[in-house]
């Protein structure tokens, strides 16, 4: 019997949910073979015809498999050299990589980045009246472990740490329940920010230290202004790369 591209039914190695768009077989299909290690870092890809063979894919849901894992920073497509398997952790970012596929299909994600964007910055101006020595010097402590980090789940865990400490000095508990909600809807895309953005340790670090001393300084229009950058910036990038994202499905 002819093969059906695209076919997906139980049992297949790395097919998604049912219910599950082309794309998404093929990616789990490919997601399969990087995270068994027949794909290793630095693995080239067979030709497109012939990787479209192995898995049982059409070559335009490859093409657009290969492309969002590229996007992911999975795969690094050299144009007239081919695709290959980065030696930045595939296997951890393929975990990230659902999640970021979440994202993509999540129409709230954009509601609560600007939630973010209106809560954060004045929330932090009105830390600026208000935060004590003893909350100052565990910010720049907080600041300083993060300086040590590798791992970008660890950093983002500590960042989420460090902007809810500056809005616990606001002193208003309203305020700081409705940011810790906010928070919580945002953290999957900025984990994977982290595991893609490669000089998200030095961009972090500096944005920070612009917050931390405009708090300080007791500074409510610098730590407004500071903030506003920092979670500004956050949101344009994801927004940017999820509407890629959108645009080829």
């Amino acid at each position: 019997m002819p093969t059906n591209p695209d076919r997906s039914g139980p049992g297949d190695d790395g097919a998604p949910a049912a219910g599950s768009s082309v794309v998404d077989i093929a990616i789990g299909r490919l997601r399969h073979r990087i995270e068994s290690g027949e794909f290793a870092p630095g693995h080239r890809l067979p030709p497109e015809a012939v990787l479209a063979g192995e898995l049982e894919l059409s070559r335009p849901s490859l093409r657009e498999a290969v492309r969002a894992l590229a996007m992911a920073g999975v795969l690094d497509v050299r144009r007239g050299d081919g695709t290959f398997v980065t030696d930045l952790r595939p296997d951890r970012l393929l975990r990230a990589l659902g999640s970021f596929l979440d994202l993509a299909r999540d129409t709230g994600l954009n509601e609560m980045l600007e939630c973010r964007k209106v809560l954060e910055p004045g929330a932090t101006a009105l830390a600026a009246t208000r935060i004590d020595e003893a909350a100052l010097d565990r910010l720049q402590e907080r600041i300083e472990r993060m300086r040590g980090l590798h791992d970008p789940e660890e950093l983002v865990h500590e960042d989420i740490a460090f902007h809810a400490d500056i809005v616990a000095a606001s002193g208003n508990r309203t305020l700081a329940s409705l940011a810790d909600s906010v928070t919580q809807r945002t953290a999957r895309a900025r984990i994977w920010r982290a595991l893609v953005k490669s000089d998200v340790l030095s961009w972090t670090h500096q944005q920070h230290m612009d917050i931390y001393t405009a708090l300080r300084a007791h500074d409510s229009l610098a730590a407004f202004t500071a903030a506003s950058r920092h979670v500004g910036d956050v949101e344009l990038w994801v927004r940017d790369r999820l509407d890629a994202v959108r645009d080829r499905r």
